[in-house]
């Protein structure tokens, strides 16, 4: 039994697989359009594999000399092994392949959306979700099927060959070697969300401030030389980047909860394992349960409503697996558990998957209502544009800290009744519910570059109005999917950490961080300060790439004569390059502080001023990820808003109205917020828990443990008897401290 249920983790992950397989062809063989589509989206795709080349060439050289180090550390204690590094690697290639799979068909799927959006709104949206799905199902497929194979051989080699207990230093080992795979994940995620964002908002920035503001064209205009690097864009960073971003979470959520219930002595029938094997169980499940989600999301024609769609497909998705969850933890689970001294049920630990369903749910609908359009939090923007660039700039800010309460209220419910029903193992469980869902929520979320992608192509090949209004509409939804997206990885990513802290406390054997001693309140300081510094650099790179891309456009639209005219095509080529080699210099420096602050810290001062650490960036990160990533997706749909028209004190304003103006400045500054910085921040937190969790053995303060009184070891004596003329065999189980 327990064998069947190993082995049935990766199956799922192959499952996922093989349906992605199964859409990316269905993708493939819907119509591309007309010849001028066809060079656009090819002009668009060259540059998105272009970037990612000169990107896996420098993460390759931080991929080896990493791997080597680990390995090396892996010699060093006695909860570890050298073969972490190869756990690494494949976490990393997984992760970065994760991305490609996800850009791949994004750079194929948008010509077509604009081709099917000529025909129907209902068309196009199968298209570009069905897209979307490719992204969503290859994350998750890979990312099962890459941590479910690697625990089964960790599992033979380390514990099963020498018949070691479920609870001891053999699974320890394994959980720690599997840490790498998750380190590997979440590094290469974080150079990717940070270099993809760098990217996208350069480009960005630099189209709208000279394009749409000097030179007074639309968006998207193929006059524009940025127009084609913007497009790019969409695909590096926000469906590489938030794919790779994802592929770590999901592993991350994973990973804490393993290491959780190791610690956990039950008497199942699964050979003690169960609270390892259930948040993979979760996850593989989870791709199915996707997978029927995804056939909701239809409308019945161009007046249908796809934010409805798609919330239909999400919202069924989640329910499934929470019905699921009942029969799944009474199946795997005894009925009464503990971990640290705290007892719970099973039951229990089904209510706090429930739970995490339920904060992932209201974290989406929350980032709904500030970003979406039509709702108070824009149209209060919208308003303050009226005034002027800097009120608009002003209530931007507002909306985004306004937008951090109740998601911060969301997440301490959260957290607190998850602890009050199964202990940290229920945080942590709460959290693999809430990420069990992953495929779904991605497919949506990848949903969104790929209609931007399609209404740009709509522009630059001056198709009919009707054909951009039909992109428009997915456009707009996808704004404010992609805002709920981040907020769903932010919330995950908030109790991921707190599980990942858990474990932590537990490997590096304190008893607790106690912020009432100096040197631990400095380190809650300094983890506070962290993500502003972090979020510093990130803003500051887009700022002088934006620099570099404004001057090159101007140089452009001077020396270039005939291309306001259409007489001459703009040398999109020289501000791709420029996007390139901004965003790959500059992601180095954030990604640097994400990886060495936990270790210098943890080797100079010890676990518990670590902790402290952990404990302020997670905090300072989760309210600044909230913030910017509200603030801008705010910003983004007060701007949108404009090209329907608005109602500002009983008078209606246009696109190149001077409120419309106001509202793209806002735009403008909210776009590295939206979509470097804040979303990076999600990132940050779990890459430094991660750190700090690998490197625990090494810093370990001694043999006392809040595990200790947990560690058991199980004995099972089978005896066979005659009675009454028949071979009966009996089974007595004896635990020891």
């Amino acid at each position: 039994m327990e064998q069947a249920l190993i082995y049935m983790v990766p199956a799922l992950g192959i499952l996922g697989l093989i349906v992605m397989a199964i859409k990316s062809s269905w993708v493939l063989k819907q119509e591309t359009g007309d010849k001028n589509m066809v060079e656009l989206a090819g002009y668009i795709a060259d540059g998105a594999m272009a970037f990612l080349r000169a990107e896996w060439k420098v993460l390759s050289y931080f991929a080896v000399i990493a791997a080597i180090v680990l390995g090396w550390s892996g010699m060093l204690v006695e909860t570890s092994h050298p073969t972490i590094a190869i756990s690494f690697i494949i976490g990393a290639f997984l992760s970065a392949f994760a991305g490609y799979i996800g850009m791949k068909i994004a750079t194929k799927a948008n010509v077509r959306t604009t081709q099917a959006a000529r025909t129907s709104l209902k068309h196009a949206l199968k298209v570009s979700f069905t897209g979307g799905s490719v992204m969503g199902l290859g994350v998750a497929g890979l990312a099962v099927l890459g941590l479910g194979s690697l625990f089964i051989v960790l599992y033979q080699v380390f514990v099963v060959s020498v018949g070691a207990g479920v609870n001891g230093l053999e699974m320890e080992k394994v959980l720690e070697v599997l840490a790498g795979f998750s380190l590997g994940a979440e590094s290469i995620a974080l150079f990717a969300r940070v270099g993809g964002g760098i990217y996208t908002k350069a480009a960005d920035v630099g189209a709208d401030l000279v394009g749409k503001v000097e030179a007074g064209i639309p968006e998207d205009d193929v006059r524009n030389p940025a127009t084609i690097a913007d497009n790019v864009g969409d695909n590096v960073g926000d469906v590489a980047g938030m794919g790779a971003d994802l592929f770590g979470s999901y592993v991350a959520t994973i990973l804490a909860t393993m290491v959780l219930g190791r610690e956990i002595v039950s008497l199942d029938n699964f050979g003690g394992i169960a609270p390892i094997l259930l948040p993979m169980v979760l996850a593989g499940l989870g791709i199915v349960f996707s997978i029927m989600g995804m056939a909701f999301v239809t409308i019945k024609d161009d007046k249908g409503d796809v934010q409805k769609a798609l919330n239909m497909g999400n919202w069924s998705s989640i329910v499934f697996t929470g019905i699921a969850s009942f029969f799944v933890v009474n199946y795997m689970l005894p009925e009464t558990l503990s971990i640290r001294g705290y007892e719970f049920t099973n039951m229990d630990v089904f209510y706090a998957i429930i739970l995490g369903l339920v904060v992932g749910t209201l974290m989406s609908i929350i980032t709904e209502y500030y970003t979406a359009m039509g709702k108070r939090p824009v149209l209060s923007i919208i308003k303050q544009s009226g005034t002027g660039h800097a009120t608009n700039i002003i209530g931007g800010l507002a909306v985004g800290m306004e937008s951090t309460v109740l998601p911060i209220l969301v997440l301490a419910g959260g957290i607190y009744g998850a602890y009050e029903f199964a202990g940290l193992y229920g945080v942590a469980i709460a959290a693999a519910g809430m990420m069990a869902t992953t495929a779904m929520q991605l497919a949506i979320d990848a949903f969104g570059p790929i209609a931007d992608n399609a209404g740009g192509i709509a522009e630059m090949s001056q198709l009919p109005e009707e054909v951009r209004g039909r992109t428009d509409i997915l456009d707009a939804v996808g704004n404010t999917t992609a805002a709920t997206g981040k907020g769903f990885a932010i919330a995950s990513a908030a109790l991921t950490s707190l599980a990942l802290f858990a474990a932590f406390v537990g490997i590096a054997k304190i008893d607790a961080i106690d912020i009432y001693k100096a040197p631990v309140l400095a380190g809650l300081f300094v983890g506070g300060m962290i993500p502003f510094i972090f979020s510093s650099l990130c803003i500051a790179a887009v700022g002088r790439a934006a620099m570099d891309m404004v001057n090159e456009v101007r140089r452009q639209f001077r020396e270039i004569p005939g291309i306001m005219e259409y007489k001459a095509k703009p040398e999109y080529e020289k501000c791709v390059e420029i996007s390139t080699k901004a965003s790959i210099r500059e992601m180095i420096a954030p990604g640097a502080i994400a990886l060495l602050s936990p270790i210098i810290i943890g080797f100079a001062f010890g676990p518990e001023v670590l902790g402290g650490t952990l404990a302020g960036v997670t905090v300072s990160g989760v309210l600044m990820g909230i913030f910017q990533s509200n603030a801008g997706g705010a910003w983004d749909n007060a701007k949108k808003s404009f090209e329907k028209g608005v109602e500002i004190n009983g008078e209606m304003y246009y696109k190149k109205s001077e409120p419309h103006k106001a509202s793209v400045t806002g735009d403008t500054v909210g776009d590295p917020f939206k979509d470097t910085s804040g979303p990076s921040m999600n990132i940050l937190i779990k890459l430094m828990s991660i750190v700090a969790l690998v490197i625990a053995p090494h810093i370990s303060e001694g043999t006392h443990s809040p595990v200790a009184e947990n560690v058991v070891k199980k004995e099972v004596k089978k005896e066979i008897k005659i009675v009454d003329g028949k071979k009966v065999e009996t089974e007595t189980i004896t635990i020891t401290k």
